[in-house]
């Protein structure tokens, strides 16, 4: 083995040792103003790489026009579309504040925010509470119900769930993705086990810290309603992992997937926080009644995360009833997916284990080498939104990570080694 080789087998090493020895706990939720004070007023912060107003997608301009009006920052959608044409918001990526946001992924300064802290290393992170399906903000949702919907989650449900985590001392999650992984979830597009495992844990402590008993109530219905409540969690688990493992030369490791709806972006850990971007995908899947693959809009959101830690796509093989609902096939070829994703992974996580596959650990550590190496393209999970602002969610399905991102960041790692590609 050459030296290159050697130096760059032991960076991986260390990288998949940084995520897999993680202790993601959930420890409470918080505005976002209190958490992250470089988020000041004005500032809009979205799902995948950089982008400026002019190029965003339709969901992700309803997006920023919904939370603007949110915000009192616009007195109307027309308004906040005039001020954000004018440049009166500042937009950053999720990513680059320790968060992440599930589609358009908007986070701005009065929101509450969910806190996972990975006690081994000691690092936070945070994500939105989840809002359910349908026309909802983070599918391009923008209007009064929608709004509504996020006021109470700002000043009903945030602090409830604060209280009720702190009551508990928080809760560590790896041990809810492993037995959920063992009841048919994955943690992208099928929650339901997660969230109801969630639930069961939250409920007491719920109840004995809501301020009245129609509190509690409403609190207990929004997420018990709720199949897709944990996947923002999850999320948030997938930043609080993968973030210790940024920065550490010589490793080929993906540390970040995400997209706008325009671009699909990567971070890779020996690349530091650089991003590589490439046209985003089209997802390919099933669609509510009434609408077509004529209506969608390219992907989005920051939850391929849960991909990049093993999960989503890459943990079909234990979610045989998500094959069905997001159009990828026959429930019998789940392991196809999560066999193929092993071939581009540097190691199996032995925790998190897929019973129908001989306990399989999900596939961890997208090594870019493999993937252009192979051309298997990492699978990703993922929600279908209206190409329009305000209509919201339209279907499901998979989408593949495009091929050009992954071509960029092996031209500059080799760089990073002193090999000229």
């Amino acid at each position: 083995m050459t030296d290159i080789a050697q130096t760059i087998d032991a960076a991986n090493k260390e990288a998949v040792r940084r995520i897999l020895s993680s202790e993601p706990v959930l420890i409470g939720v918080v505005r976002a103003s209190e958490a992250l004070p470089r988020l000041k007023a004005g500032t809009i912060l979205h799902a995948g790489p950089p982008i400026s107003w002019e190029r965003m997608c339709g969901p992700m301009r309803g997006a920023v026009t919904g939370i603007a009006v949110f915000e009192g920052w616009a007195s109307d959608l027309d308004d906040a579309e005039r001020k954000a044409a004018a440049g009166a918001f500042t937009f950053e990526p999720n990513h680059h504040y320790d968060c992440v946001g599930p589609m358009t992924g908007m986070t701005t300064s009065s929101q509450m925010l969910m806190v996972v802290q990975n006690k081994t290393f000691g690092n936070l992170a945070y994500c939105a509470i989840n809002e359910g399906l349908g026309k909802v903000m983070r599918f391009g949702g923008n209007d009064r119900e929608v709004l509504d919907r996020i006021r109470w989650l700002t000043d009903v449900l945030g602090p409830a769930l604060d209280a009720a985590i702190k009551d508990m001392g928080g809760i560590p999650l790896k041990a809810v993705i492993a037995r959920g992984l063992t009841m048919g979830d994955e943690m992208h597009q099928r929650n339901v086990a997660c969230s109801s495992l969630l639930l069961r844990q939250l409920a007491p402590a719920l109840a004995r810290t809501a301020k009245d008993n129609e509190t509690l109530a409403k609190c207990l219905t929004f997420i018990g309603a709720n199949d897709q409540f944990f996947l923002n969690v999850a999320m948030a688990m997938g930043k609080a992992m993968t973030d210790p493992a940024r920065g550490i030369a010589g490793s080929s490791m993906v540390t970040a997937m995400c997209r706008n709806g325009t671009d699909f972006g990567i971070r890779v850990s020996g690349t530091g926080d650089q991003w590589f971007t490439a046209p985003v995908e089209m997802p390919k899947g099933l669609y509510f009644p009434g609408y077509s693959e004529a209506d969608a809009n390219p992907d989005m959101g920051d939850s391929a995360i849960v991909e990049t830690i093993g999960l989503g796509g890459f943990a079909m093989g234990a979610a045989p009833a998500v094959v069905g609902f997001i159009g990828a096939g026959n429930a019998s070829e789940a392991a196809v997916f999560t066999r193929a994703m092993g071939e581009i992974c540097l190691a199996d996580n032995p925790e998190w284990t897929i019973p129908s596959m001989d306990y399989k650990g999900v596939p961890t550590g997208i090594d870019i080498r493999l993937v252009v190496e192979t051309g298997l393209m990492p699978t990703i999970n993922t929600g279908v939104a209206h190409k329009k602002p305000g209509v919201g969610q339209v279907g499901a399905g998979v989408v593949k990570a495009p091929r050009g991102c992954f071509e960029q960041a092996l031209v500059a790692f080799a760089a990073t080694m002193g090999v000229k590609a």
